[in-house]
């Protein structure tokens, strides 16, 4: 895990505060993404590892729309797992379009950040390239903490 100074803690904890205390944002905590890790847990695991990599890298990304995109890029509201009735096939696909609609419908977020929320699973969803430096290092979080979670968090 990585470690941060309590001023780095502090700036992602103030930039997060009103979406981590919304009751949708909470209901996360419910719901695997991979391994037996939460979406929740998953999600700020992808905060945490983007505000790295824009930190180390110097890459310059706007800290509030890369932390809220990295929150939101899961925020789907189902158990993907649970397939029984059909309505959850080709997750992977389909959870992006998810994740934006409901971010646009819980908070009034900038265009920026649904479109980080659209195509952090690219290269999965190929017409959906990143377009920003913000969405790219998502994407990248993203896929490097799904990998981890998914070989190791069983």
């Amino acid at each position: 895990m990585v470690r941060f100074s309590n001023d780095e803690e502090q700036i992602i904890m103030n930039t997060l505060e009103n979406y981590l205390e919304h009751d949708k944002v909470r209901s996360m905590k419910k719901y695997i993404s991979h391994g037996n890790v939460s979406t929740f847990d998953h999600s700020l695991s992808v905060v945490r590892l983007s505000y790295r990599i824009n930190k180390r890298f110097s890459l310059k990304a706007d800290n509030e729309t890369l932390l809220v995109g990295a929150l939101l890029h899961d925020f789907y509201l189902y158990d993907w797992h649970n397939i029984d009735d059909g309505s959850h096939r080709l997750h992977g696909y389909k959870h992006s379009k998810f994740a934006a609609y409901n971010a646009k419908k819980h908070f009034a977020v900038p265009e920026k950040v649904v479109k980080i929320i659209e195509c952090h699973m690219w290269p999965l969803t190929i017409t959906k390239m990143p377009k920003s430096r913000e969405a790219a290092i998502v994407c990248f979080a993203d896929k490097c903490c799904s990998l981890k979670e998914t070989l190791f968090c069983r």
